[in-house]
């Protein structure tokens, strides 16, 4: 339900929580970062810091960079020289941002008081959401052009139109996707309890406010066939219902769980699907942290979150005050969603338990009628999510498949395998003799190794992996390197074939580059402006580069290719946009 007075604009001052007379400096005094390419091995790198003057201070195995100390009057310097090896894709500063907590720019966003009562701030510090982490919202659609919410569609389904136009035929689930997933720090309207987690809209609402049985198990089974594990029914009817109940149960078995509405006619009386066993039944909360007076309560209420007076989306792109558990029901869908971008190996029942168990008794000491084991609270849930990894004890399972072991290996070598886990394998590393080589991608890993970087004879090959928790796996092999050939002195050859030169851009470019070499091309970066944007390393070397984020005027395309050795050419043009 949704209120229809008028709402007025507020207009605030932010005072930043420390101030600086004359601003933050541009970058950490001496101070540079260094990404290797991809066939730089560790003792390489670490040489030629040591050979120009830099210490370093840490390195970044994830992302391949290094963090140097040098002294402040020798930065540049040492850049430039850092550079000229062929060893680095990048040098830069180390730059210097100033804080801004984890609270969005949406301009609305303190019209929402149930983002504080929940802590979702403080939420949002450990986890802004992840999109692999869908909400399915069954209801009336959504409004497929507001801008608080045209991002953050998936592809879903109408069961009314039996056609995937899932567009809002009543208003109602444009507003209860707002709460649970607005577009959020973009710097328009609201934001949403699931910063970064999709919306998948399931459409069984008409524009009567009608919605079938059938229709809602059919939605309910559609999002749990589409491995979405989070799913919000505002939606309540007072005949139980074993359809219904099936659909819950078909869901919970794939590890999805329903978020239901308990509805707002102030009764213990229940209503489907929110009282069926597995479901969630949320009852909602005023601002003081009582009873709504329309909520429904009863021995059925698993959990509460607030549901009156929440500002949220509503159809033809605007935004209005609206009550009711169908906005309870998402804000609690959107918590849950935040716990399982954390920790997505947590059960349907891991994630039932652990909302429960830390949400906010506001009530009677321990389970109650009203308020279910307690009002929703988002950070509580974040800390116990990132905590419930540290049970994981299991490590990941390594495996390399080529080259065999004791195998003759010569130039750039590809050290490809598996590596699996009972829940993720999130980094996977090679390291030769002792040393770290590179990080490559996780699971069904390639990783190259320049051997002739290395003197002839026999290396140890080494790929540790590591799941979230931080458990490691490894494997292990020898390998031989062949007698070493002379040294490969010839660079690449690179050039931008597309766009050309001088030319007028706008929208999406295909920045397409061209590089060959006497060897082979092992790896192509593509700038633009200066600023590394991508990192290639097969033909066709192309890069989808957005315009719409540069302002007008004159901007430089560069692209950098390397060959194994570390010879290295590059080109550049000017367009303008």
């Amino acid at each position: 339900m949704k209120y229809t007075s008028s709402v007025l604009a507020l207009c605030y001052v932010l005072a930043p929580a420390v101030m600086f007379s004359q601003g933050p400096p541009e970058h950490a005094p001496g101070r540079i970062l260094a990404q290797k390419t991809l066939h730089t091995d560790d003792g390489a790198a670490r040489k030629a810091f040591s050979d120009h003057g830099a210490k370093v201070s840490s390195y970044i195995s994830q992302l391949g960079v290094y963090v140097l100390s040098v002294p402040e009057p020798e930065l540049q310097n040492a850049m430039r020289k850092l550079n000229e090896t062929g060893l680095f894709t990048y040098t830069e500063t180390d730059g210097v941002a100033r804080g801004g907590g984890s609270v969005p720019n949406d301009p609305d966003l303190p019209l929402q008081w149930h983002l504080t009562t929940i802590n979702a701030a403080a939420a949002w510090s450990i986890t802004t959401g992840n999109a692999s982490v869908p909400i399915a919202m069954v209801d009336s659609g959504v409004d497929t052009t507001h801008p608080d919410l045209a991002s953050k569609l998936i592809p879903g389904w109408s069961f009314l139109l039996n056609s995937s136009n899932t567009a809002d035929v009543l208003g109602h689930g444009t507003a209860t996707a707002g709460t649970t997933a607005a577009a959020t720090n973009n710097g328009v309207g609201i934001a949403g309890v699931g910063w970064n987690n999709p919306i998948m809209p399931l459409v069984v609402l008409d524009s009567s406010d009608y919605a079938t049985y059938s229709n809602i198990a059919s939605a309910i089974a559609f999002a749990a066939d589409h491995g979405v594990r989070i799913i919000n029914v505002s939606i309540g009817g007072s005949t139980s219902s074993s359809t219904l109940q099936s659909a819950v149960t078909y869901a919970w078995n794939k590890g999805a769980v329903v978020f239901a509405a308990a509805m707002n006619f102030a009764t213990s009386a229940p209503y489907y699907p929110a009282a069926c066993e597995y479901a969630v039944a949320v009852s909602a909360t005023e601002p003081n942290d009582t009873l709504a007076s329309f909520s429904d309560f009863g021995a059925w209420i698993d959990l509460s979150a607030p549901g009156d007076n929440i500002y949220t989306t509503d159809s033809a792109g605007g935004y209005q005050y609206w009550y009711g558990t169908s906005f309870s029901a998402p804000i609690a869908a959107a918590v849950g969603a935040l716990a399982l971008s954390i920790n997505p190996a947590l059960s349907a029942q891991s994630l039932v338990t652990l909302l429960e168990q830390n949400s906010d008794d506001i009530g009677p000491a321990g389970y109650d009628t009203s308020f279910g084991w307690g009002r929703i609270n988002a950070y509580k849930a974040a800390l116990a999510a990132s905590a419930s990894l540290s049970s994981d004890t299991t490590p990941p399972s390594v495996s390399i498949a080529t080259p065999a072991a004791g195998a003759t290996v010569s130039g750039v070598v590809a050290i490809a395998g598996t590596a699996t886990d009972n829940v993720g394998v999130v980094s996977v590393q090679l390291w030769i003799d002792g040393a770290l080589n590179s990080t490559c991608a996780s699971v069904a890993f390639s990783c190259s190794w320049n051997s002739a970087a290395y003197a002839a004879g026999n290396h140890t090959v080494k790929v540790e992996a590591f799941d979230a928790a931080g458990n490691m796996g490894s494997a292990s092999e020898t390998l031989a390197v062949a007698s070493s050939t002379p040294p490969d002195t010839t660079p690449p050859t690179v050039n931008i074939t597309n766009p050309l030169a001088g030319a007028t851009v706008s929208g999406s470019v295909a920045v397409k580059v061209a590089a060959s070499d006497n060897v082979g091309v092992t790896q192509v970066s593509v700038s633009i402006d200066g600023v590394l944007k991508a990192t290639l390393t097969s033909a066709p070397y192309t890069y989808s580069w957005n315009t719409k984020k540069y302002a007008s005027g004159s901007h430089t395309i560069g692209a950098k290719a390397w060959d194994a050795a570390g010879n290295t050419a590059t080109a550049s043009i000017t367009v303008k946009k």
